[in-house]
């Protein structure tokens, strides 16, 4: 079989008809076969540069453009809602080959980190009993998810044989389950200003799933809705000068799937936390590491699997103290696993801190006086991953493998308790790590 008749079976088994995704089309097109790997793409246009608006293109010449939706224009629960409906419909009508579509259906996202933790977001609140898998192109920064399940950390090609290139992976990739990690805010609304304590538009819009739960007259308190989480969560007290450490800004509790909460100890010298689900943490650093065997089983850690229902917990001291992940066998402060964690921010610590969820920082407001910040994360369920050959995520399913987990040599870098922060910096002089600071210049 020729190159050209491959290119042309793939596209076929990944187009899909309009009057399958379509519900203005009367007339069913009969067709002799279904598409086996049938894909669903949205394209975050505005990633890349102008690389979303080129592969949105290829994506839209190579298959039917009614499978293909820009994210600019259009929302993807509302798109995934509507389509899906469309094809039980049209299975509940009989019609020959809806139910194959449905049930082979895949889904590919291109944008950055944010983008495909949106899309992850979503297909976990649609609550479906086959959620279709999820393929990421990485046209973000870090692209830590897309590195994790196999699809590298560069931007792609966006001409006609990269894009085949692509949907072949996909064809063949094998399906993974990972977390779904959601967050809940609570603080008190404004007595003046806007209602909102922090404005819509200073979120990143994985996190515009805010809505207003439920208000106490007495307290005058707002809960705000769950949002989707899928790969980590970084809080910072970098801006406070006269803090040293994470615990004069919080307290630290993690719960354990009984639900039993405890405060965490903090080191002094911490004074940032990462909560991770992904082996990949700014741009492909691992904050957690690999712990060898004797260390886990003396505190009680297991392999940071993806689907495990745990989030690690790891400390740093500052951007300094991330350079040791450059190092061979580096890592964080490991404080803990947990399938529940929960910040409780101390009145009068500071005025705000800086956040980061799936790649994407925003400035949250701390309490004064008598006010009451919380965030919580929790374990909501698990969507399904596409991944790739060169996946490094693990999942509890995968047969276990020492070699990935431990060190014959035992050189495992770790920065523990009190150490003096000149002598430690003296010692790890690489320069400073880029890619684990937070971008404050795009921050209001």
């Amino acid at each position: 079989m020729s190159v050209q008749t491959e290119g042309t079976e793939l596209i076929s088994e990944m187009r899909i008809p309009d009057c399958y995704l379509r519900s203005d089309i009367e007339r069913v097109v009969n067709i002799s076969k279904p598409p086996t790997c049938p894909v669903i793409v949205f394209i975050n246009s505005r990633s890349g540069g102008q690389l979303g608006v080129r592969l949105l293109q290829t994506y839209r010449n190579l298959l039917n453009p009614s499978q293909i939706f820009d994210l600019d224009d259009e929302a993807p629960d509302q798109v995934l809602s509507k389509l899906l409906g469309h094809l039980e419909r049209l299975k509940a009508d009989g019609l020959r080959f809806a139910a194959d579509i449905r049930d082979n259906m895949r889904i590919i996202v291109a944008g950055g980190d944010g983008t495909a933790g949106w899309l992850l977001g979503v297909v976990s609140d649609l609550k479906l009993s086959n959620p279709p898998p999820i393929a990421t192109v990485p046209l973000g920064t870090g692209n830590n998810l897309p590195f994790s399940f196999g699809w590298g950390k560069k931007n792609p090609g966006t001409d006609r044989e990269s894009v085949k290139r692509f949907l072949e992976k996909v064809k063949k990739a094998k399906i993974m389950q990972i977390d779904s990690w959601h967050i809940r805010m609570k603080m008190r609304i404004p007595a003046e200003g806007p209602l909102d304590p922090v404005a819509p538009l200073e979120l990143p819009h994985s996190l515009h799933a805010f809505k207003r739960l439920s208000q106490s007259d007495v307290l005058n308190e707002s809960t705000y809705a769950k949002i989707g989480c899928s790969q980590g969560w970084f809080c910072a007290s970098l801006v406070h000068p006269n803090s040293r450490n994470f615990r004069q800004l919080a307290k630290l509790k993690v719960a354990d799937r009984q639900g039993q909460w405890d405060e965490l100890p903090i080191p002094n010298s911490i004074r940032s936390i990462v909560c991770l689900n992904l082996p990949s943490f700014s741009g492909g650093l691992n904050p957690w590491g690999i712990p060898n065997d004797k260390k886990s089983r003396e505190r009680g850690l297991t392999p940071p699997y993806v689907d495990d229902g745990l989030l690690e917990i790891v400390g740093f001291r500052d951007g300094w103290h991330g350079l040791v992940l450059l190092a061979p066998h580096g890592h964080g402060t490991r404080l803990a696993q947990a399938h529940r964690v929960r910040f409780e921010f101390h009145q009068g610590a500071a005025d705000h801190t800086y956040m980061r969820m799936d790649g994407e920082p925003w400035k949250q407001p701390l309490p004064k006086n008598d006010d009451t910040v919380i965030i919580e994360i929790s374990h909501l369920g698990q969507v399904k991953m596409l991944a790739a050959d060169n996946c490094i995520a693990k999942g509890a399913q995968d047969v276990y493998n020492p070699s990935l987990h431990s060190f014959a040599d035992g050189n495992d870098v770790e920065v523990e308790g009190d150490e003096d922060e000149e002598e430690i910096e003296s010692r790890r002089k690489f320069g400073a790590a880029h890619t684990f600071r937070i971008d404050f210049d795009h921050i209001d």
